[in-house]
This record gives C-alpha cells, structure tokens and sequence, in this order.
C-alpha cells in the first residue's frame, strides 16, 4: 500500500541528549503502526514533531507527499493530522456534542466569532452526531464532558478525531488509566477502526500492541531498533533483550 507518512532522518535533542536519533519510518495508508519502548525512548517526542508541537532539529516528515517537517501544527490539523494526549485535552465543562460539534466547525473553517453555538448549525450536528454514534456515545451527546468516565473520555477524543476527518491519527496512550473492561472496549473499538483509518499507536500495553497493530516500530534511547509484523517483534532477540524481556 502506498505510505501516508514517511520520515527520513528525524533528529530532536534536549540538552545532549537525543530524543530521536536519526529517526526512519513509513505508514502506509490504512495501516495500524504501533511504536513501543521503555519511559524514555522519545515515542512522546516524535508524536510532538510529527503533529507539529515540536520542531525537529534535522530530518524531513512528508504527509500524503507534502513536505510538512516545517508547518504549524494547526495546519497540519487541516491538511488530516490530529492527536490525542495521554491526558484528555477536552472541553469539561461543555457538552459532548459540542465538544465533537466544534472539531467540526474548526475543519469546515468556519469563523468563531459568532453567538451561534456549533450544535446549532444542523450539518455540523450531523457530523458529530454520526462520529459520536461510531464510538457509541450517541446516548451521552447532551451530558457534559466531566460526567463521562475515563474510557468514555478516550472515546470522545476519538469520536472528535473522527468529525474531523483526519486521515492519520496519532494515538498516544489511548489504554492508559483504562480498567481491564474499559480497555478491551478500546481494543475491538480500535480493531473495527483498522483500514478505515491511518493510526501512528503509542502503547504500553503490550497485549493490546499485538492484537491491534499490523507492524511494530520499537524506540529504544531514540533510534528504531526494530521494524516489522508482530510475530516478528515478538521473536526478535534484540527487542526482547531491549524492552520485552525474556518471558
């Protein structure tokens, strides 16, 4: 399949030390690709450059064939890039049909300087209505985002991630703070989400890396030591030495 986003060579250090070292990837469209590793690695650093938060120090990031290793984060949030946080970045005290209801708005490029709530505006409903609906949150659109449990918190980020039409997503953590229910109820999510969209996953739940990703990257003190199926990660000597361990 052909690559969505490809990096060639992505550096970023702090202080001497590399965070990414000479980083090379590519996903190709549709692809669930995870990137595991132990604290440290720099998985955290490369989703920041990747989605525009941080600049790299060297390297290139290409994005549907476009050259996007220096545009602004919210660009790239146009163009189809968007991430969701380890810890929730949503909008509490709003309800979450117009958390989803304004993701829309901001894709559509419609103007924030107006009374008119987002909900209001009936196609804008209607997209995050139906993205609320792929997620299962359609019975909670008028409760307030603070009522929601966090699993249903991760829901939301993705149902958001999905009204705005990203074509990659970058998933950082989406199985932290999950309960055992909560995050098998992420993975068949995630799962029925496989070649409808791109997902870039960082995880360290590493029985939910194996049965979601359809190849592994593993990070170890910022450069990939490793690339391939999960099979393949699984028995390489190298990553279990490095971070899987021996059992």
């Amino acid at each position: 399949m052909p690559a969505l986003l490809e990096i060639s060579g992505l550096r970023k250090t702090f202080g001497g030390v590399n965070a990414t070292d000479n980083v090379d990837l590519s996903v190709s469209k549709g692809e669930l690709h995870a990137i595991i590793g132990p604290n440290g690695a720099g998985k955290t650093t490369l989703i920041s450059q990747l989605c525009g938060v941080l600049k790299p120090d060297g390297g290139s990031i290409f994005f549907n064939g476009t050259n996007v290793t220096a545009t602004p984060a919210h660009t790239r949030a146009r163009l189809g890039i968007t991430r969701s946080f380890q810890i929730t970045s949503l909008l509490m005290s709003m309800s979450v049909l117009d958390n989803v209801a304004l993701a829309v708005q901001a894709q559509d490029g419609h103007s924030f300087r107006f009374i008119k709530p987002a909900r209001a505006i009936t196609h804008l409903r209607d997209q995050a209505i139906k993205a609320l609906s792929q997620v299962g949150l359609k019975n909670r659109a008028n409760d307030l985002a603070v009522e929601l449990s966090h699993g249903e918190h991760r829901q939301l980020e993705i149902a958001i991630a999905l009204a705005s039409k990203a074509e990659l997503m970058l998933l950082d953590e989406p199985m932290a703070g999950l309960g055992p229910e909560e995050s098998a109820k992420m993975v068949e999510f995630l799962k029925a989400l496989k070649g409808r969209r791109t997902i870039l996953l960082i995880e360290h739940d590493m029985d939910a890396v194996f049965a979601l990703a359809d190849r592994i990257s593993v990070l170890v003190y910022g450069k990939i030591i490793a690339t391939g199926p999960p099979h393949e990660i699984r028995s390489n000597d190298q990553v279990r030495h490095a971070y899987l361990g021996e059992d």
